[in-house]
């Protein structure tokens, strides 16, 4: 009777994993990969960095000439803000770059193991048949 009623908790149990990983899990999974990659693209601000793309570097801009400047002093404070812009560029398309690479990496990775999350449990029955016969990989 013991052993009866051992077996039927030992078999729920089994029964109840295959049950979570098959529904429950799976989805849990998804949902973790999707919040990964919102807090990648969240971290880098990568909708604000495309706003900003050709902003000046850390907003420094100089400030604007009088009418009455001189054309030195109008083309030195051109040539500050062109080397401030193409600072902010460099930077912003530098980040955009990394969170592009991080995101794409991250997207890989979870659609190769979302594809892989129902052969995970049949590994331990393929590891029994494969040492059983023999064979190694």
């Amino acid at each position: 009777m013991i052993a009866h009623l051992l077996c039927y908790n030992i078999l729920m149990a089994i029964t109840e994993m295959f049950f979570w990983w098959y529904s429950r899990g799976w989805r849990i999974f998804i949902t973790k990969a999707h919040a990964f990659l919102s807090s990648v693209t969240d971290f880098f601000s990568m909708d604000s960095l495309i706003r900003t793309l050709f902003k000046p570097y850390r907003q420094i801009s100089a400030a604007s000439a009088s009418s009455t400047a001189s054309l030195d002093i109008k083309f030195h404070m051109f040539i500050d803000r062109l080397v401030s812009r193409f600072i902010g560029f460099i930077s912003r398309l530098v980040l955009l770059l990394a969170g592009t690479f991080i995101i794409i990496i991250g997207s890989v990775f979870s659609l190769i193991f979302i594809i892989l999350w129902p052969l995970i449990p049949l590994l331990p029955i393929v590891g029994i048949i494969l040492s059983t016969t023999g064979l190694t990989i």
